[in-house]
């Protein structure tokens, strides 16, 4: 459930919701980081879940000592009114046998907060791509019947690619079953888009096949492809117009190598 971080509840009726799935390489999380990061959005509440492994810090976003202050948990709910924009961080697992449960709580709660429309970043595994999804941009979108109506056009404007069909059984022609949708690595995001289908939702799921490792690069491919689409930023590459790196990615990778090793 959603716990709010004042006495009343945010009104989000209207707004753009982004959110991660937490999937191969983080990216969605990281490209989450960024958006918070450098619109400086506000703290308007929590998912309040035991689908998720526990986990508290402080604050990710904090430029000033006065500002880490605070406990911030594992999914949490950061809003900028300016761009009528929602970003539900999520920090940590879903517990394997808690998926459905999981998913039941976000698409009850987007549906009940009234998001004009909901967009899920992920990930999946590079190396198990088949032949056509090895072709051409990393990147794949997904959208709902109820999304398509809404975007139709600036899809077919922007040219991306559509999440490939994959066969059950690659290379059987007699008796192989229909072609079926299949993310690797992509956590809950299959189950999640299908449920917005079944729920009439508004959803889209832009995912990058990537691997693990130094995923940074992948976080800001995947957020210009947003951008693409949204213009959050009208020119990121300029210095005024460049995504904003949170602090908190400084210790992503651990401290440097101790003299004392050598």
């Amino acid at each position: 459930m959603f716990i709010p971080s004042q006495k009343s509840a945010p009104d989000l009726k209207g707004f753009t919701l982004i959110m991660p799935v937490v999937a191969v390489g983080n990216v969605g999380q990281l490209a989450v980081d960024l958006i918070i990061s450098t619109f400086d959005m506000c703290r308007v509440g929590h998912i309040h879940t035991d689908c998720l492994i526990p986990m508290a810090g402080n604050n990710p976003y904090s430029t000033r000592k006065e500002d880490a202050d605070g406990v911030h948990t594992a999914a949490e709910v950061y809003m900028s009114r300016e761009i009528k924009l929602a970003v539900l961080q999520i920090r940590s697992p879903v517990i394997q046998k808690r998926t459905k449960k999981f998913r039941q709580v976000l698409v009850s709660w987007i549906k009940a907060s009234s998001f004009s429309r909901t967009i899920v970043l992920s990930g999946s595994h590079a190396y198990q791509r088949d032949d056509r999804q090895l072709q051409g941009s990393p990147l794949r979108y997904l959208v709902t019947p109820s999304m398509l109506k809404l975007s139709e056009e600036a899809l077919k404007e922007l040219g991306w690619l559509e999440m490939e069909k994959v066969q059950t059984f690659p290379g059987l022609t007699d008796g192989a079953a229909e072609p079926r949708l299949y993310i690797p690595g992509g956590g809950i995001t299959k189950g999640l888009y299908t449920d917005s289908c079944a729920e009439d939702l508004p959803l889209a799921v832009l995912l990058l096949f990537c691997s693990e490792g130094d995923n940074i690069p992948d976080a800001f491919t995947l957020i210009n492809h947003l951008n693409s689409w949204l213009h959050l930023l009208d020119n990121p590459g300029e210095d005024q117009n460049k995504w904003k790196i949170p602090p908190s990615w400084t210790l992503m990778f651990g401290g440097g190598i101790p003299p004392a090793l050598f």
